[in-house]
């Protein structure tokens, strides 16, 4: 197994702009000045602004909305699961160990 071999664990340089600490944190930094924002326009505005739609006031529409959307994710899930799907050994194919 590779956990034998200490000389294989070796710490890689970042390689992906996700991979940088300073990237990761301006991206949290924006989210959370975002999600502040929209706290205070939430405060400020109140609901008595907001106008919502006719049909959601249909009696069972969060229901019915609820189980349509889950209905779609199961079926989206099956062409998806051929896009994603992995072979079992794929975590064990690599590195120079083979």
């Amino acid at each position: 197994m590779s956990h034998d071999h200490p000389e294989h664990h070796e710490i890689k340089p970042p390689v992906g702009w996700m991979d940088r600490p300073d990237t990761v944190k301006r991206l949290l930094t924006a989210f959370y000045v975002l999600c502040g924002l929209l706290i205070v326009g939430e405060l400020v505005l109140g609901k008595e602004t907001a106008h919502p739609h006719p049909w959601e006031g249909l009696p069972l529409f969060y229901a019915v909305a609820g189980f349509v959307s889950f209905w779609f994710l199961v079926l989206v899930a099956r062409p998806m699961r051929k896009l994603l799907i992995r072979p079992e050994n794929y975590y064990d194919r690599g590195g120079d160990h083979e």
